[in-house]
């Protein structure tokens, strides 16, 4: 869930020598948890003597030492919320083994280890450590919103800091929060009164409805359904919480560490979910699986990236343990009876967060409505293969889109996939290395998270068993005498630099799994240094180790030729200088070379009495277009085939980076990368039709990897007029996929041929896509064209 902030964002002051008439620091303690102290923990208490809220996203807290050494550096607590008019906003800091009164609710929660006679507090518009350590210099600093030297502190404002802080004392503001920039003056020592945004105060018992009165053991009126409600925005969004109580069914102790929490006294309405996850920051949580507890804390929404769905959390939390090993609330079932046919609900491009969930009719409504609940499904065939990270994907729908090799297809932009869901264990080392088609036999369990890549996940406690269905790598067949086999294989930024055995496998791939085609069209190819940003663009030590392993593993010794980008030019990984190139077996089959094609020279078409040739081979098309801007350009070259010319497009169409994913909250998501690579496939489509303009008859094969699907307008736009067709539709519809992404077999990479292709064989050929050890992201693919019996 999440829910959009209310907050103005006023005008942020130039320096801190501008006294503040809004946000200040108004109280500082350093002694927390000291000897004679009565607060547990250090504190900084914001204020805002403004009349509109101040909006601290973005925002951090920071401390030096009073008297900072060379090696001082300042330590940074981020912020988020806001300060209301009047209001008051808690950072707590480090705690002390001393102390018997906790701090209230804290609204920011840090570790930093404050004096309690001596140091320097700044709030900065901004989350980078500062690097000043004299009051000059500070004062030099725009990111400084307020600061406040105590003790003897070096950096202060003023011509001195304010004194008498103690293990016993804060200094802080008077209730005017007046601020005239000077510590001394503005502020002096007494009694430590921390304030959180909830107006409460050390053992205030405020915040909880009155529910349970001041008693610790009593859970307040809030119930986790109530944080939750009835859509994806939480109504108690930026409230402070107290004594939630839940059941912990989870606990992550790497990354974002946390816990999961589930009240197993559920309320009636199948909209609001009864899990929530409690983000603790870099602590490592104390509670265990089965504890019940009692949680406060202030209700946040985290967004993983800007155009995802939000995850509903509880920050800043403090907890009780009541009881131990607990029964843990019965899991909800995943399967093809309870998850809906119906992906998500539209909003014509715009946010669905407001949107009544309507868990009975959408997918992402169901998996909405369970978050941080309890999930299980059982016997789940993997449709994802596990990665590094130990996630993979299962489908809790064994008959949707079933592909050959025992994935998921996606095959419509209107009707995605909805039994996939991703699995992460909570045991990384206990992930097995699973390959598509492969069974979780028995059941998975776990709360249900929410992240940037993929959406929805089970954040697995209770881990099925894997159960190898022994997919093996495909091989295709060696090409007859007659006909003249080319493939395309995108070989995931190569270069020269690489481990050896990355090109041992990638060339095991060309010389065995793709029986050793006539030309391969290579994607990723990279210079001789890689991402080195040195200037570097040849890619002639790249190809040397790469033909050199594939003459190793039994194939040709091929040949290259390929046009080196300008620098910095043509995208993909920066100072890699991505670049198409053609590998061709002299035996079988030359290349026509015809010189002056460069990276920013355009090759064309020409007639002439001995037929149709291009005036540069190998050469671009028409590369300086903006619709090649900061992209690769297609390569064309000329071969000759059993005396017959073959012209071969080789392509790398433009990422899809910066779409809005499948389930995020814009629906429907936006496609904003599809208009560039309409562009260029309009480019290459208005190429080959002054080729066929030239020869009717002329025998082109446009490949590589495009980026968009069989379905998409890019292929459309690519194929207008009919001039071009793609191989890949003429396929069954469950073997056409060359790219899995989030447990969907899909297309990425193309063959396509003209008209006077008429006698082909064409295969995908799957090694890698499906696999958790691969050599590539992509399964190459190839066409086998029978050149003679072209003949026209």
């Amino acid at each position: 869930m999440g829910v959009a902030s209310t907050f103005a964002i006023i005008s942020l002051p130039a320096a801190y020598a501008t006294p503040s008439a809004s946000a200040v620091i108004s109280e500082v303690y350093g002694g927390g948890g000291n000897s004679g102290a009565t607060l547990t923990r250090d504190f900084v208490e914001l204020g805002n003597a403004g009349s509109a809220a101040y909006d601290l996203s973005g925002y951090s807290v920071q401390y030096l030492p009073g008297s900072p050494s060379s090696s001082s550096t300042w330590q940074v607590t981020t912020l988020s919320g806001s300060v209301a008019p009047g209001g008051r906003f808690l950072v707590a800091e480090a705690a002390g083994s001393g102390g018997t009164t906790a701090l209230p609710t804290a609204d920011a929660t840090g570790t930093i280890a404050m004096s309690a006679t001596s140091g320097t507090l700044a709030l900065v518009s901004g989350t980078t450590a500062l690097t000043c350590k004299t009051a000059a210099d500070c004062a030099a600093d725009s990111r400084i919103v307020d600061l406040v030297g105590y003790g003897t502190a070096v950096v202060r404002e003023g011509s001195g800091p304010v004194t008498g802080a103690s293990n016993t004392a804060s200094v802080a503001r008077g209730t005017s929060l007046a601020d005239t920039d000077d510590n001394a003056a503005d502020l002096t020592a007494g009694a430590p009164s921390p304030v959180n945004s909830a107006g409460q105060t050390p053992g205030s018992g405020d915040g909880d409805g009155g529910g349970g009165g001041d008693d610790p053991t009593q859970p307040g009126t809030v119930r986790i359904h109530d944080i939750q409600g009835t859509t994806r925005l939480s109504p108690l969004a930026g409230q402070t919480v107290t004594r939630v109580p839940g059941i912990v069914t989870g606990v992550r102790t790497s990354g974002s560490k946390g816990y999961w929490i589930q009240d197993p006294a559920a309320d009636s309405d199948p909209r609001t979910s009864e899990g929530v996850f409690v983000y603790t920051g870099s602590v490592t949580p104390t509670v265990a699986v089965g504890d019940s507890v009692l949680v406060s804390g202030k209700v946040s929404e985290y967004y993983p990236s800007s155009t995802s769905q939000s995850v509903t959390e509880l920050t800043g939390p403090t907890a009780t343990v009541l009881s131990s090993g607990n029964a843990l609330p019965a899991a909800v079932t995943l399967d093809a009876t309870s998850v809906p046919s119906a992906y998500i609900p539209t909003a014509g491009g715009g946010s669905i967060e407001s949107l009544a969930l309507e868990p009975g009719v959408y997918a992402q409504d169901f998996y909405e409505a369970n978050e941080g609940m309890r999930v299980a499904f059982s016997d789940a065939r993997v449709v994802g293969a596990a990665n590094s990270y130990g996630e993979m994907w299962v489908t809790v729908k064994p008959d949707e889109n079933p592909t050959v090799r025992g994935g998921t297809l996606y095959s419509s932009y209107d009707q995605p996939n909805t039994g996939r869901i991703e699995v992460m264990s909570l045991d990384t080392a206990a992930s097995p290395a699973a390959d598509v088609g492969d069974e979780l036999s028995g059941t998975t369990a776990g709360p249900l998270d929410y992240s940037t890549y993929g959406g929805y996940n089970v954040q697995a406690t209770q881990l099925g068993t894997r159960v190898d269905h022994g997919l093996k790598q495909e091989v295709t067949r060696r090409q007859k005498g007659d006909e003249l086999a080319v493939a395309t294989y995108n070989v995931e930024n190569l270069d020269a630099l690489d481990d050896q055995t990355k090109f041992d496998r990638l060339a095991q791939g060309v010389a065995v799994n793709l029986s050793s085609p006539d030309v391969v069209a290579l994607e990723e190819i990279q210079d001789d240094n890689g991402a080195t940003d040195d200037g570097t663009v040849t890619s002639e030590a790249t190809l040397t180790r790469f033909t050199d392993a594939i003459r190793a593993a039994g194939g040709p010794r091929y040949r290259w030729r390929y046009i080196a980008p300008t620098n910095d030019q043509d995208g993909g990984e920066p100072g890699g200088n991505i670049r198409q190139v053609f590998l061709f077996n002299p035996k079988r089959v030359s290349f026509t070379d015809r010189a002056g094609g460069e990276a920013t020279t355009g090759t064309s078409v020409v007639k002439s009495r001995k037929g149709v040739h291009l005036t540069y081979s190998p050469g671009r098309i028409d590369p300086t277009s903006d619709a090649w801007s900061s992209s690769r350009k297609p390569l064309v070259g000329e071969f000759v085939f059993h005396g017959e010319s073959v012209f071969v497009i080789a392509n790398h169409f433009t990422s899809k980076g910066g779409d809005q994913p499948l389930h995020g909250r814009y629906q429907p998501p936006a496609r904003s990368s599809e208009t560039q690579r309409q562009a260029q496939a309009a480019e290459v489509n208005t190429f080959v039709k002054s080729l066929l303009a030239a020869d009717k008859n002329a025998k082109a094969v446009v490949l590589g990897d495009l980026n968009d699907y069989e379905f998409s307008r890019t292929v459309g736009t690519l194929t207008d007029g009919k001039v071009l067709t793609p191989l890949i539709t003429t396929l069954p519809a469950a073997e056409r996929y060359t790219y899995v992404y989030d447990g969907n077999s899909q297309t990425l990479d193309h063959i396509l041929t003209s008209p006077a292709v008429t006698r082909y064989d064409y295969d995908v050929v799957h090694l890698n896509a499906e696999f958790a050890d691969q050599a590539s992201d992509h399964d190459p693919q190839i066409v086998r064209i029978d050149v003679t019996g072209c003949r026209h």
